[in-house]
């Protein structure tokens, strides 16, 4: 891994069968960066997601995430990432403290910085007054702030969001943006996927994927700039009709 890198990604392929869910996928992504990982629903993120979390194995390629590679360093990777995915992985029939409590244990949390962490998330999300709620009781909009404040109690190199506003409204997608700058400022690398193209404005980079292959990626702006249009979502629509046609 070079100095600026936190991940590498060369030739990395998924294959089931004679499917190709990810076909020989070449990236990197700087740290302190916020990456976009773009494509339609099916396009191969997931998978992808997977590997670079140590939670699937690649079928081929050399892959680093924060110095690890994911054939047999997956414990170090783990314990140096968060995660998020859409359904926000928190606990139900767990109150929103229990929830803290939980992952917070997971993450290796002692006890005197977990309490401490717990009583200062609370703080910051105004939530300390309806911590004994239960998580299947409070609004989507908190369920997805708390989510991703969880995903990064411990403090990590690098957090994974797959598609972490899904089915949410426009106005709670942005505020949950909000959430990401001020992580990214703080140091945390943000590897992020969606399949909406107006998210893509707010990376510094993105990457998009068609049928398991990354058929572009640059910044935003240099992207539409090569393509000649307005907005991301034109520049998917035209990548799209070339790899159709």
């Amino acid at each position: 891994m070079t100095a600026e890198n936190i991940i590498e990604v060369e030739n990395l392929t998924k294959i089931y069968g004679q499917f190709y869910a990810n076909d020989h996928l070449n990236f990197s992504v700087k740290k302190g960066e916020i990456f976009g990982f773009l494509g339609a629903n099916g396009a191969g993120k997931t998978t992808a997601i997977r590997i670079l979390c140590g939670l699937s194995k690649p079928s081929g390629g050399k892959i680093t995430v924060a110095g690890f590679n994911v054939y047999n360093q997956t414990e170090q990777i783990k314990r140096n990432i968060g995660y998020m995915s859409q359904k926000f992985s928190l606990y139900d029939d767990l109150t929103v403290k229990e929830n803290i409590e939980f992952y917070g244990g997971i993450y290796g949390l002692n006890n005197k910085t977990l309490r401490q962490k717990t009583s200062d998330l609370l703080q910051k999300l105004d939530l300390t007054d309806k911590q004994n709620f239960l998580i299947k009781d409070i609004p989507l909009g908190w369920k997805q702030r708390l989510a991703f404040s969880i995903a990064i109690i411990h403090d990590p190199q690098i957090v994974f969001l797959d598609e972490p506003t899904g089915g949410v409204d426009p106005i709670t997608r942005r505020h949950f943006w909000d959430l990401i700058y001020e992580a990214a400022f703080s140091g945390i690398t943000i590897f992020v996927t969606t399949h909406y193209m107006d998210e893509a404005e707010y990376c510094d980079r993105v990457s998009i994927m068609v049928d398991g292959k990354i058929i572009a990626l640059d910044s935003p702006d240099n992207l539409k700039n090569t393509y000649q249009v307005d907005t991301m979502n034109e520049v998917f629509l035209k990548l799209a009709r070339q790899k159709i046609n």
